[in-house]
């Protein structure tokens, strides 16, 4: 659940990345919400419920789509290409920072002090 309401939190941010974990925790809260409020507005008589949370939940949705291409190191508008947004976003994060933020895993963020020596020596 905290992975759905930091989405939810960052509602149209569409810089930095997200994780692997972020982004598929919130499409599986997101779904199973939908689906109650689809039952429960069929036995109440108003079906629009799971549409209107849709509706309210669309730009958030894009959101943690283009950050998780981010992670990867791709452009945003990957999410345009189904097939390949859904490789992309089963895919593991760029190591280390890369143009569009740290790794939000943490992992090579901070330089190794081995690397660096050996940059220099060469």
């Amino acid at each position: 659940m905290e992975w759905y309401l930091k989405v939810l939190r960052e509602y149209a941010n569409f810089n930095g990345r997200a994780r692997r974990k972020e982004y598929w925790m919130f499409y599986l809260i997101n779904t199973l919400v939908s689906l109650v409020l689809g039952f429960i507005g069929m036995q109440v008589g108003f079906e629009l419920l799971s549409t209107l949370y849709s509706l309210a939940v669309l730009i958030p949705s894009i959101a943690v789509a283009v950050r998780r291409m981010h992670d990867v190191g791709k452009s945003g508008w990957f999410i345009l290409i189904p097939i390949y947004n859904l490789i992309l976003a089963v895919t593991d994060s760029e190591h280390g920072p890369n143009k569009y933020g740290p790794n939000p895993k943490g992992l090579g963020n901070e330089e190794d002090e081995s690397s660096h020596l050996i940059e220099e020596e060469a």
